[in-house]
């Protein structure tokens, strides 16, 4: 099956060890075989828009953020569905997210549902408040998680229905 949609992410592998098996059962996402991770736009173009134009422009945009370093310092929810960790800083995913949606202002992120962009990286989802609750506090005996940020990855897939796969990274801070 061709992919219906695509996204951009900074993949946190260092998180699986602490979360993974959470996202197995609360994330759907992980289920589509997209790994923990902080969005960075989605949903982002669609995949027939993909092309050697589009990726130059990201390529560029993401070359001017320079690589970070960042902590999974605490949980947080949103409302009583939704349960995620929060990086620190937060504020280099706020850049990433700025610099590609100003490149592709059709692209808003979480297709303007929301009125700010929260960077995250969520644990569960739409389960029951003490499934989630368990998985809150069994993840924070992990924390903090911390990684180096040096990639944004473009991937592609269709929710629910195909696997996503990589389709290119790009190099934070890379000279051009």
């Amino acid at each position: 099956m061709e992919p219906t949609q695509t996204a951009l992410i900074v993949p946190i592998p260092e998180a699986e060890e602490a979360v993974g098996r959470f996202r197995e059962s609360l994330d759907p996402a992980a289920s589509w075989g997209v790994p923990a991770h902080v969005t960075v736009l989605y949903p982002f173009l669609a995949p027939q828009q993909i092309n050697d134009q589009a990726l130059t422009l990201l390529r560029k945009a993401i070359a001017g953020i320079p690589r970070f370093d960042v902590a999974l310092t605490h949980i947080d929810w949103f409302g009583d569905t939704v349960v995620w960790l929060a990086p620190q800083p937060d504020r280099p995913f706020r850049d990433l997210t700025a610099v590609v949606w100003q490149q592709f202002p059709e692209t808003a992120p979480y297709a303007g549902a929301h009125t700010e962009v929260v960077p995250h990286l969520t644990i569960g989802q739409d389960a029951p408040k003490p499934t989630l609750s368990h998985a809150a506090e069994t993840a924070s005996a992990r924390l903090p998680i911390n990684a180096a940020v040096d990639m944004v990855r473009l991937i592609a897939g269709t929710p629910g229905l195909s696997p996503w796969r990589t389709v290119c990274e790009f190099p934070l801070g890379a000279d051009l």
